[in-house]
């Protein structure tokens, strides 16, 4: 767990007040009877493992961000989990001077490797160039059926289809996440943006140990499956959270930093 008294003063203030604008934004859709969850699924025909919710992702044009909600079957998740958020930032989006990782049997054509299974990558955008087609992936969110953040869990490669980029690089990329557009569900857009101000230390941490993970996992697998098309490899870090006791958490620090 991240020592929150070691953070400095003005970015305990934002993650306090990024807590708050998760925290009013649950509680402006419980108003309405609904959820962040709920919220997600609000205008689709049905709820469908798989399925991405909405079907072509909340996309910001601006910021270069991407998010989508699905669900696996009930015996490829957690008892309690309902399903969870997928999130990506695309090039155009990204830090200066960021490349996709590149390992050695990259480049060797008869490298042992998985057989190609179907992935869900994250939807295609209108008005694109080749230039932003290798989004990388961040963090997952698990919702329990409540609509309530539960786990922040990061994946291996052929999860999401994604580009994979070193976890310095991805950290960078984490301040670069923001959603802010006109629709669909903006509530559910306000506070995943919000997360990712709120338990920016802990999403740091998360891709981190994911690098560490894989590249354990490559060393002891070498030579057998490429290890990010390792299907027996798919969670590559998690962490349980609370978010009304972790917001408490930040402020009381916030408050000790006074």
């Amino acid at each position: 767990m991240t020592d929150l008294n070691r953070l400095p003063r003005p970015v305990l203030e934002q993650m306090a007040n990024a807590g708050r604008m998760a925290r009013a934004s649950m509680d402006a859709l419980a108003q309405c009877g609904s959820s962040v969850v709920s919220e997600a699924l609000k205008d689709a025909d049905g709820f469908f493992e798989w399925r991405h919710y909405p079907e072509t992702d909340v996309y910001d044009p601006v910021s270069h961000a991407q998010f989508y909600y699905h669900a696996h079957p009930p015996g490829e998740r957690a008892a309690v989990e309902h399903g969870h958020f997928h999130t990506f930032l695309r090039p155009r989006g990204m830090p200066p001077g960021v490349r996709p990782l590149v390992l050695p049997e990259l480049a060797i054509a008869d490298a042992p490797a998985q057989p190609a299974t179907p992935v869900l990558p994250p939807a295609a955008q209108p008005n694109q160039g080749e230039d932003n087609d290798k989004p990388s992936h961040l963090v997952a969110i698990a919702m329990d059926s409540h609509g309530r953040p539960i786990r922040l869990f990061t994946t291996n490669r052929w999860v999401t289809g994604e580009t994979w980029y070193a976890a310095a690089d991805a950290v960078r990329m984490l301040d670069r996440f923001r959603v802010d557009v006109p629709g669909p569900a903006p509530l559910v857009s306000r506070w995943i943006t919000a997360m990712f101000i709120l338990f920016r230390p802990e999403m740091a941490e998360l891709l981190i140990a994911r690098d560490a993970g894989i590249m354990s996992w490559r060393r002891r697998h070498r030579g057998k499956v490429h290890v990010f098309e390792d299907r027996r490899l798919d969670v590559a870090a998690s962490i349980d959270i609370d978010l009304d006791a972790h917001l408490s958490r930040v402020e009381a620090a916030f408050r000790r930093a006074a």
